[in-house]
């Protein structure tokens, strides 16, 4: 699989592009502020066509770049649908001292949602670009968050965006965040995956469930992952 990865201007949100290999259609994930130039560069080196936008969740710094990418294309953008109010305004669930900051920076507010937007949902499976997408809904960040997992090889890619990073997870204190939830899912989504799953996250190099599971304080204060008959099984299953 080819996957590339750049970080936006503002907020360093990593944006993702993925494909089967050069010369083929391809996805982006999470384009965020600022993203374009360097997103079209990437598209025309590696001679990749979008089918569509996957967002990890509706916050500024990884929706920003959605609907101009989107729209120059004519592609979908997909994002959970307890999220998908958010493209509508995204600046206006942030918290007033990041809104301050972005338009000090910028002046405007971000461009309004897609023409074409498409709601995901927990445990689908998206067949886009030649790709299999599996989604996990993880609320907690956000009430829409998602993790997007993809087979590479003989492991598994997962693009968490902001749910976990290399040594924490992600915030829970600004507008729809839920602390209670993000420990569930860190707990039914996370925890369950294979050591060897390599993690992509929304901010910050990547990482592996196992070298979280072993250094991350908010992993390592979970319980061990449970079977569907209550008992609880060692990692990397």
């Amino acid at each position: 699989m080819l996957v590339v990865s750049f970080a936006a201007q503002v907020f360093g949100t990593n944006c993702y592009v993925l494909a089967p290999s050069a010369g083929q259609e391809c996805v982006i994930v999470d384009p965020g502020i600022g993203v374009v130039d360097a997103l079209d560069g990437v598209l025309r080196d590696h001679r990749l066509k979008p089918a569509a936008v996957l967002l990890t969740h509706g916050h500024l710094d990884h929706v920003f770049s959605v609907t101009p990418v989107c729209g120059a294309r004519d592609i979908p953008a997909y994002i959970h649908g307890d999220d998908v109010y958010r493209l509508a305004d995204p600046i206006s669930t942030l918290d007033p001292a990041l809104v301050a900051m972005f338009e000090r920076q910028f002046g405007t507010k971000a461009a309004s949602e897609p023409d074409d937007v498409r709601t995901l949902s927990d445990g689908a499976v998206l067949s886009l670009a030649g790709l299999d997408v599996t989604v996990d809904h993880a609320p907690g960040h956000t009430e829409g968050s998602v993790m997007f997992r993809l087979p590479d090889d003989e492991t598994e890619l997962c693009l968490s965006g902001d749910v976990l990073f290399a040594g924490s997870i992600g915030r829970t204190d600004l507008p729809g965040g839920d602390h209670a939830a993000m420990l569930r899912s860190l707990a039914e989504k996370v925890l369950p995956l294979r050591d060897d799953t390599v993690v992509m996250p929304g901010h910050g190099p990547s990482t592996t469930v196992g070298r979280e599971r072993a250094s991350n304080p908010y992993l390592q204060r979970l319980p061990p992952p449970r079977d569907r008959q209550g008992i609880a099984r060692g990692p990397g299953r």
